[in-house]
């Protein structure tokens, strides 16, 4: 489980694709002296599996699914992607639940300058809108944010200038793909809700059957 408060930035070294999925190398020398073989470490949002290091280096292994529900397809080597290592106990939680369990992909639509801010908007499809929450929380390439306004299928965040620094939101442009994951808390409310209404009655009888016969 992570936050959604990036730690680290490293930069894409390789990326190889196949049509079954591929292996990922990333350049992260400020996080590779406390990664392990077999350690879990989310990349721009993607919770994926430390499975070789070198040189202030780490290689993940891509499963076909994780590249087709990610944005891992459209990136390239140069790159600089956000990294969270996994919460320990005693940490400081200053984000929301993240599980790195990306949902969907999303599209910019723009990062533009307000002072000293700035106004970033994300396309969202429409099999998430169900997801956003006006003043909620979202994991947008893994960064724990606040959705500020939301109008269709567009949601926006303002940006502090310490995230703008921080983060890969600074190599953003109109049309590149971002990772999203929706609050887990939303989903487990979500799931019950559609159990609930989809059950089905454990009985034929209704009120108005038994209004008629007297009751």
């Amino acid at each position: 489980m992570f936050t959604g408060i990036i730690e680290h930035l490293g930069t894409i070294d390789s990326l190889q694709l196949h049509s079954d999925g591929g292996r990922l190398t990333i350049h992260a020398p400020t996080v590779t002296p406390h990664l392990a073989i077999a350690n879990s470490i989310a990349v721009n949002g993607c919770c994926l599996t430390v499975v070789a290091m070198e040189r202030e280096r780490f290689s993940a292994d891509l499963s076909g699914e994780t590249i087709r529900k990610t944005s891992f397809g459209e990136l390239r080597p140069g790159m600089r992607v956000n990294l969270e290592q996994p919460m320990t106990a005693g940490k400081e939680f200053g984000g929301h639940f993240v599980l790195g369990h990306v949902d969907t992909v999303g599209h910019v639509t723009r990062l533009e300058p307000e002072g000293e801010n700035w106004w970033y908007g994300v396309e969202v499809p429409e099999s998430f809108v169900r997801s956003i929450v006006p003043q909620g929380s979202i994991a947008i390439d893994g960064i724990s944010l606040t959705v500020a306004r939301w109008h269709e299928r567009i949601a926006e965040i303002a940006i502090i200038p310490f995230t703008y620094e921080h983060t890969n939101v600074r190599d953003l442009k109109p049309g590149d793909a971002v990772n999203l994951e929706g609050d887990v808390l939303g989903k487990y409310v979500e799931r019950y809700l559609e159990a609930r209404f989809n059950a089905k009655p454990a009985s034929n009888l209704t009120i108005e059957q038994l209004v008629q016969q007297g009751f």
